[in-house]
C-alpha cells in the first residue's frame, strides 16, 4: 500500500513542478506571448527561434531545472524507507513534471512537448545512457537540423538502451520492476510521439522546419520585428460600403472621417465658402434659372443639359453620412448643405 502511496505522490509533486512553464514566464516577462508567435508551443525550440539563443538557453536551464528539483527531492526522502524503489522515484516523479509541461490545465492542457524535461529525466535516471543518447540526439540533428526528429529518437533510444542495461541487470533491479519501467518509458515514449503528431506529418511531407543554432542578421531582424509589432489586417471596401461605415460610426473622431471620405472622392467634401462666393436659397437662384431659361428659349436658344456624375451622388451620401444633414447637393467639386447653392461675388479672390 506504501509503494502505492507513493507511486501516486511523486506523480502529483512532478505533475506540480511541471505546471511551471518556464518558456510562457520568461516571454511574458519579456513583453511577448509565445503562444502567438512561431509554432505557438511554450518549449525551449520556440523560445529559441522566436527569441533567440540567449532565451532559449534560459528556459532550457528552466525546464531542466523543474525536473531535476523534485526528482532530487524524491529519491533523497524516499530513499530512506524503500530503496528498492530508487529508480521508480526518480522515473514516476519525472514522468508528472512531464505530464505538468505537456498538459497544464490553466493552459487549457496545452503546454510544452516535454522534450527539455525528458533530457533531464534521462540524466537523473541512469548515467549509462548518456553516451548514447548524446550521440542518437546531436548526430541526428546535425544531419538534418530537425529538432523534433532528434527528440523522438532519443526516445527511442532511451527505451533500447535501458531494456538493454536492464535485462544485464546493471540496474540491480527485479523483474516485475524493471517491466514497470519498461512500461512506463514506453507510454512516455507515446506521448512525445503524440506531442509531435503535426511535426510528424510535417516530416512525411518534408515540409517541418529546420532549426539552425546561427541566424543570419537578417532573420534575426525578421523575428525581432515579427514579436515587437503584429500587423494590423487589411480589409478592402468599396466607396458604398465606406460610406456606410461611416454612418453608423457615431463615435469616430470626426477628423479622421473626413481623411477616410476624402480618399473615396479625391476632392474636399466640406464646403467652407471663399470670400468671393455667398450661400443664397436655392429658391432665388432656381427663379432666375428659370427667368433666364424663359428668355433664352424666346430667342430660340437651347441649353444642354449637364451629365449625371456618379462621384456627385457618392460625395452627396458621404456628406449626409458625415453631417447627418438629410438632403446634399453636388456642385463641380463641392457639396452644399440643402437648401443652398453658391454664388459668385462681384469682387475677385480666391475659391
Amino acid at each position: 500500500m506504501m509503494e502505492i502511496l507513493i507511486r501516486i505522490v511523486c506523480l502529483v509533486v512532478g505533475y506540480a513542478f511541471g505546471l511551471i512553464e518556464t518558456g510562457l514566464l520568461y516571454s511574458k516577462a519579456r513583453g511577448v506571448d509565445l503562444r502567438k508567435h512561431g509554432s505557438g508551443n511554450v518549449g525551449t525550440t520556440n523560445t529559441l527561434r522566436t527569441m533567440g539563443k540567449r532565451a532559449g538557453a534560459i528556459v532550457l536551464a528552466g525546464d531542466m531545472l523543474k525536473t531535476f528539483i523534485p526528482v532530487l527531492l524524491a529519491w533523497v526522502i524516499c530513499h530512506q524507507f524503500v530503496p528498492e524503489m530508487d529508480y521508480l522515484v526518480r522515473l514516476y516523479t519525472a514522468a508528472g513534471v512531464i505530464l505538468g509541461h505537456d498538459f497544464p490545465f490553466y493552459m487549457k492542457f496545452k503546454g510544452g512537448k516535454g522534450i527539455a524535461c525528458s533530457a533531464a529525466m534521462i540524466l537523473a535516471f541512469y548515467w549509462g545512457v548518456l553516451p548514447g543518447e548524446a550521440v542518437i540526439f546531436f548526430g541526428i540533428y546535425l544531419l538534418t537540423r530537425y529538432v523534433s526528429l532528434a527528440s523522438l529518437f532519443m526516445y527511442f533510444g532511451f527505451l533500447a538502451q535501458i531494456i538493454v542495461f536492464g535485462q544485464f541487470g546493471f540496474l540491480g533491479m527485479s523483474q516485475g520492476m524493471l517491466i514497470e519501467v519498461y512500461i512506463i518509458i514506453f507510454i512516455l515514449t507515446l506521448i512525445a510521439m503524440f506531442c509531435h503528431r503535426e511535426n510528424i506529418k510535417k516530416l512525411l511531407k518534408g515540409e517541418e522546419r529546420r532549426t539552425y543554432l546561427k541566424r543570419s542578421k537578417n532573420e534575426e531582424v525578421a523575428t525581432a520585428a515579427a514579436v515587437a509589432t503584429e500587423e494590423p489586417e487589411t480589409v478592402s471596401l468599396d466607396d458604398e460600403d465606406l460610406a456606410r461605415i461611416l454612418a453608423s460610426d457615431e463615435d469616430k473622431d470626426q477628423e479622421v472621417k473626413e481623411k477616410e471620405t476624402d480618399k473615396i472622392t479625391d476632392k474636399k467634401t466640406r464646403y467652407v465658402p471663399p470670400e468671393t462666393t455667398t450661400l443664397v436659397p436655392r429658391e432665388e437662384v432656381e427663379r432666375e434659372e428659370a427667368e433666364k431659361a424663359a428668355r433664352l428659349a424666346a430667342e430660340g436658344v437651347v441649353q444642354e443639359a449637364d451629365p449625371p456624375s456618379d462621384i456627385a451622388d457618392r460625395m452627396s451620401e458621404v456628406f449626409q453620412a458625415l453631417h447627418g444633414e438629410k438632403e446634399a447637393v453636388v456642385e463641380g467639386n463641392t457639396i452644399l448643405p440643402a437648401g443652398y447653392v453658391k454664388k459668385e461675388n462681384n469682387t475677385e479672390g480666391r475659391e
